[in-house]
């Protein structure tokens, strides 16, 4: 005899969707990755750390003896680009490498800068501050990160670090193809993509503060690029960075038809230098 009974399908299912409900539920959940807030140890820790207080300023006289004993390797293509500029430079036609405004960027703020830097320590940090404008500003994580899988190229690159005894061991990835190789304010070539650069950067003494760079840059150079920069430290006040603003300097300062203090346009000359207000 037949029952009139009828078995839902869905009671017939539930126990499938129950399994399949707990399944998901005990895989893995990708997290948001945080940055853990500082413990008093971290920061008691920055105190076992070299003292790099005090500003620093490049020895150019040490980028220029540089550029004649240990130039980059360049390939041929790069080498005739900065010949020329070389015989441009001597004929009072510098190359305008840097008048945009753009950050100098990566290598190029460390091996040619004139301005003066300085070193900001803090947990899982280490942060270089440039002279002139909140765009040479270098972030170098010691936490312990890796590099982005997919990182956004930029004029400084990512950085990550790790102290090496009192050496900071700096690598850093994803700069701008744009940035420059520069051995001068007027002679350099763009890195043109695929560059790594590593640093070793440390004291040679109480006063002295040595940057030693290896730049791979396969596009432009032929083999690994190994260079030392020179940086001198400076306690005096006089020597305090002040607020500098790159784009001002294309401006002079003027009154206008209403009596009101205005920054009026300078005129630049054809290879993009300014002309001199009168």
């Amino acid at each position: 005899m037949r029952s009139g009974l009828r078995i839902s399908p869905l009671i017939v299912l539930l126990p499938l969707i129950l399994s399949a409900m707990l399944a998901r539920a005990a895989e893995p959940v990708d997290k948001p990755v945080i940055n853990r807030p500082p413990t008093a140890q971290d920061w008691a820790d920055l105190a076992r750390l070299p003292d790099w207080n005090g500003v620093w300023i490049p020895n150019i006289s040490e980028q220029h003896a540089q550029d004649a004993i240990n130039p980059p390797p360049w390939t041929p293509k790069a080498a005739a680009q900065i010949a020329h500029m070389a015989r441009e430079e001597g004929a009072g036609r510098p190359a305008p490498l840097f008048v945009n405004c753009l950050p100098e960027g990566m290598p190029a703020w460390m091996l040619i800068t004139h301005n003066a830097l300085e070193f900001a320590f803090t947990p899982g940090r280490v942060t270089i501050l440039g002279e002139t404008d909140g765009n040479r500003l270098r972030r170098i994580y010691t936490d312990g990160r890796p590099h982005p899988e997919d990182p956004d190229p930029t004029f400084h690159g990512h950085s990550i670090g790790h102290w090496e005894g009192d050496t900071l061991v700096v690598d850093t990835v994803a700069v701008l193809p744009q940035t420059f190789i520069a051995i001068s304010e007027a002679k350099g070539v763009p890195n043109n993509g695929d560059m790594h650069i590593l640093e070793r950067i440390h004291l040679q003494g109480a006063d002295i503060l040595l940057d030693d760079l290896e730049i791979v840059a396969p596009h432009v150079l032929t083999r690994p690029w190994k260079t030392t920069r020179i940086f001198l430290r400076q306690r005096s006040r006089k020597y305090d960075i002040v607020e500098g603003v790159c784009v001002q300097g294309n401006y002079v300062e003027r009154v206008d038809e209403n009596g009101d203090a205005i920054f009026a346009p300078m005129p630049h000359q054809p290879r993009g230098n300014l002309v001199a207000p009168r």
